[in-house]
């Protein structure tokens, strides 16, 4: 765990620190139950459902339907989640006081959701071989944090995440032979399989091996709104960089091959990406 000092960070000791940031940094994952009331969900659900309805979809991919972006910027019941304090006490142990949100994401997974391959968000951070252990004297570093708000129950039969537990601490990505393995674990750990109540939130380690699982006949597919924090020093995606930079029109010009966009920061959209 961190905390800052002055514009730095440090060691911050555990005592007083919830159990649920204890829970993310060995095992990846945390569950908070009723984390918002029904008001807050309902509330949720009218503002998702107009921009739904309203505002077309941003990204050219085969399930762009079931997306929405920049939520925050769009939905004030959106930004008013981003600060819930029974989510900010769990991850500011972890990714520092400072810490805010690069991505901020509606998802409507419709009913027969095929699932998608075990993956990380972003990382490894910290990669390395299979025979490096890792030394655990030195606090494993957190880069950011997924956290999903569900604006409905998820079962078995709705395709629910699930998390790897411990693979975040792996250096390494999940067995490409494996890649749609229900039973896939890591040093002897079987996945944490995430049903939920309305108004739960499910947070991970954006390291950590995770899937939504397919769903089942009978299933009424995920509801739920995605927000990624990071530490102070991960660039926000908000918005992608053609729309969003630092770079003036004089200089973005003069870039003419994609290293050259890339090194001053203009980068193709990927997966924090609007």
């Amino acid at each position: 765990m961190i905390r800052r000092l002055f514009k730095n960070l440090g060691v911050l000791e555990p005592t007083g620190a919830p159990a649920e940031s204890a829970q993310l940094e060995r095992d990846g994952y945390a569950h908070l139950h009723g984390v918002l009331d029904a008001d807050g969900v309902a509330r949720l659900r009218r503002e998702i459902d107009d921009i739904f309805a309203t505002i077309p979809p941003e990204r050219l991919r085969d399930d762009k339907e079931e997306f929405r972006y920049e939520m925050y910027n769009r939905s004030a019941a959106c930004q008013a989640v981003l600060t819930n304090p029974a989510v900010l006490r769990v991850i500011e142990p972890l990714l520092g006081e400072d810490c805010h949100v690069i991505a901020n994401t509606a998802w409507r997974n419709p009913p027969g959701f095929e699932g998608g391959p075990w993956h990380c968000d972003a990382g490894p951070h910290v990669p390395r071989a299979e025979d490096v252990p890792w030394d655990e004297r030195i606090p494993y570093p957190i880069f950011a944090i997924a956290a999903h708000v569900y604006l409905d129950a998820c079962t078995l039969a709705d395709g629910p995440t699930a998390v790897v537990p411990g693979s975040h601490r792996s250096g390494r990505l999940a067995p490409f032979d494996r890649m749609v393995d229900e039973d896939l674990s890591y040093d002897g750990r079987p996945p944490a399989v995430f049903e939920t109540e309305t108004g739960d939130v499910v947070l991970f380690v954006s390291d950590a091996w995770h899937r939504g699982f397919p769903a089942r006949p009978g299933g009424k597919g995920r509801d739920f709104l995605q927000v990624h924090y990071a530490r102070r020093d991960i660039a926000q995606r908000v918005r992608p960089t053609v729309d969003a930079n630092q770079v003036s029109a004089e200089a973005a010009a003069r870039a003419t091959t994609e290293r050259e966009r890339t090194v001053i920061g203009l980068h193709d959209p990927f997966f924090y990406d609007a």
